[in-house]
């Protein structure tokens, strides 16, 4: 696509350049859209994306970032505002699986992508023939002209482009072979990555790319991403991927966008910050207003006693309160109440492997398996799709039987399990009878226990099937709360969610004492919770005692395929400015304190005259004009102070930590 403007306003991206002569690559402007009646998921949202940015597009599910990709494709339109694309530039979205004609092989779908290449193809043969007959000059001009631009361009080199990139993707041979109408959606989504790759679109919309990516393809699209030299706009709930890929995010929050200059770990950070500062703000106006409420209720008993003066002096303050009502008090995600029942665990003895094997269909996944967990270990079990990380997770709880070899639990252990896909056996059951028949408790047990899991109102009284996959897991951790455990087995806990609900999972994790074995391509809840890696590969299982890190770390000098070490240390935050300290200590800091807070409090002195002062030229419009110009200076400079009071407080209280 390019050019286009599904919105009201440009038809293309008519302003090239801004003041710093950055191209501009996507322009949205005052974006309205709605799907019911006075419900703006979009509500003028307004952004710009320049030439070569990666930015990460953030918000809770819901907050409408999947129907912002639809307004750029041309696939919704908006109700209001701008939405323009840099003419000449292809834009693709990476979600959006287009339909072939239902012979069409994975292979034919790849080729797609050649096209351009195929036309060229196509007019130097007709340029061929021709020639066998007319040997003119024009004819051979435009022959070489053309074989060249093919060169240049990498016609000859498809072939090698397109194993490459299939590689990367784990899209092997005999799935090139393969009907496209044949494969699963996770495959699909696979192939049409590999195609726009190949297309070398100019503008990239990636909708959640690494959900259907193991951890080996996840890696080698980052690695992609770092050569590539077009503009990337990106949803994802994947913290290390945002870490690795983007340098500005963008949120979007009651329909509007928030910025934040850096990757996903300097957002996190500067969030809080932000939360923080606004509380503190709102604290400050509060403590303010309830300290002139109080003073302007003794000015209007005294001025019960007849005295106009005091009564206008009361209706003064009155007025200045409600101007200082500016600052609505910040709202903060609630944290749910997540806690697992712990069972207490007697002896060492965890879980015993010995010789394991298991395949399918003649195919063996894997063999000779010995593996031993002692109490209190967390184990990441991590493996390309296809090589048995659920299967082995199956034969653990006894859904599969081993083909050889032998698995024995301790005796003492009570396994808590949540599966990647996530079943309940009557659907058709609203949240509160589904957790009155499995929990065996009361309605109002039920609905507390719903409410901490955010599960609230009229959503209780939905049936099950109406949820979302994410809701769906939600809903089974919340029973799982209850149970009395002392193994946590999670298969993909963190798939398909959103970050507010990832996080929710880990805050439950940390907590937990118990052992945990899960599968993840979840690299940050990896890193975070793993102590022991099994990675299952070549049908065996390699074990190594250490953190995620470290296992990448010994991989990397081993020569492993494992990604790069400083390619999976995301935690540090991408800043594009460091804030300087100041110099002096606390000692100066302190005066620097003292001294603000007296300048705000000259200029509130200063502020309750020219309030007075009001009051007395009320007949007097053009006194009155130049008193309420200088109330509105003297509000902002007032602002201004104490915004300086704060900064300089908040540097004294960290200095003194």
């Amino acid at each position: 696509m390019t050019g286009r403007s599904p919105c009201l306003g440009l038809t293309s991206l008519n302003i090239s350049e801004h003041e710093d002569s950055v191209m501009i690559d996507i322009s949205v402007s005052g974006l309205v859209k709605e799907f019911e009646v006075g419900k703006k998921i979009l509500d003028g949202l307004s952004f710009q994306v320049d030439q070569g940015e990666r930015v990460g597009l953030l918000g809770k599910n819901g907050a409408g970032k999947t129907t912002l990709f639809k307004i750029l494709t041309g696939e919704l339109d908006c109700d209001d505002g701008q939405v323009s694309v840099a003419p000449g530039k292809g834009l693709g979205l990476i979600s959006q699986i287009p339909t072939y004609p239902p012979d069409y092989t994975v292979e034919d779908v790849l080729q797609t992508a050649f096209h351009r290449f195929r036309a060229m193809e196509e007019e130097m043969d007709r340029l061929t023939r021709q020639m066998e007959g007319d040997s003119g000059p024009a004819l051979l001009k435009r022959y070489g002209a053309l074989s060249s631009a093919f060169e240049a361009a990498g016609g000859y080199d498809t072939a090698t482009e397109c194993n490459k990139v299939c590689n990367g993707l784990d899209i092997p041979q005999d799935m090139r072979e393969q009907l496209f109408s044949s494969l699963s959606g996770g495959e699909k989504t696979r192939v049409n990555l590999a195609r726009l790759i190949l297309e070398d679109t100019d503008i990239l919309l990636l909708d959640e790319p690494t959900n259907h990516l193991d951890l080996h393809a996840t890696e080698w699209l980052e690695d992609y991403l770092d050569r590539y030299k077009g503009t990337v706009l990106a949803i994802s709930h994947d913290r290390w991927f945002l870490d690795r890929v983007v340098r500005r995010v963008i949120e979007i929050q009651e329909g509007k966008a928030e910025f934040y200059e850096g990757n996903y770990s300097f957002y996190v950070e500067e969030k809080e910050r932000r939360y923080l500062e606004r509380l503190r703000q709102y604290e400050k106006e509060q403590a303010k207003i309830e300290q002139l409420e109080t003073a302007a209720e003794r000015l209007r008993v005294w001025a019960y006693s007849g005295n106009d003066k005091i009564f206008k002096r009361a209706q003064s303050m009155e007025k200045r309160i409600e101007r200082l009502r500016t600052t609505d008090k910040p709202k903060k995600e609630r944290r749910l109440d997540l806690k697992f029942g712990e069972r207490e665990f007697r002896g060492d003895e965890v879980l015993t492997i010995k010789g394991l094997e298991k395949g399918f269909d003649g195919r063996t996944l894997f063999s000779g398996v010995d593996l031993e967990v002692t109490g209190g270990e967390r184990i990441a079990l991590l493996g390309d799709n296809g090589t048995g990380k659920s299967t082995f997770i199956k034969l653990l709880m006894g859904e599969e039987e081993p083909d050889g070899g032998r698995l024995r639990m301790g005796p003492t252990v009570k396994i808590g399990y949540l599966p990647q896909m996530i079943h309940f056996p009557h659907p058709e059951r609203n949240l509160v009878d589904t957790m009155i028949y499995d929990q065996d408790c009361s309605t109002q047990t039920a609905r507390n226990r719903l409410g901490a899991f955010n599960f609230r109102g009229e959503d209780v009284f939905k049936p099950v099937s109406a949820l979302s996959g994410g809701e769906q897991s939600r809903l089974r951790l919340c029973m799982l709360m209850d149970e009395k455990i002392n193994l946590l087995i999670l298969d993909e806990p963190t798939n398909h969610l959103d970050i507010a609900s990832r996080e929710w999972i880990e805050e439950a994790v940390e907590d937990y004492e118990g052992n945990l074995l899960f599968v993840s391509h979840d690299r940050y809840f990896i890193d975070r919770f793993a102590s022991r890696i099994w990675m299952l590969e070549n049908g065996t299982i390699t074990d190594f005692r250490g953190t995620y890190r470290e296992f990448t770390a010994a991989r990397e000098r081993a020569g492993g395929r494992t990604a790069k070490e400083e390619h999976i240390s995301p935690t540090r935050a991408v800043v594009r400015e460091e804030k300087k300290r100041r110099a002096g200590g606390t000692k100066e800091l302190e005066k620097q304190v003292n001294a603000a807070e007296r300048e705000v409090a000259k200029a509130e002195e200063r502020m309750y005259e020219l309030e007075q002062e009001i009051d007395e030229a009320s007949s007097n419009y053009l006194k009155l004009q130049e008193l309420y110009e200088q109330r509105q200076a003297l509000e902002d400079e007032i602002a201004a102070l104490y915004a300086r009071w704060e900064a300089i407080a908040a540097e004294l209280e960290e200095a003194q930590l």
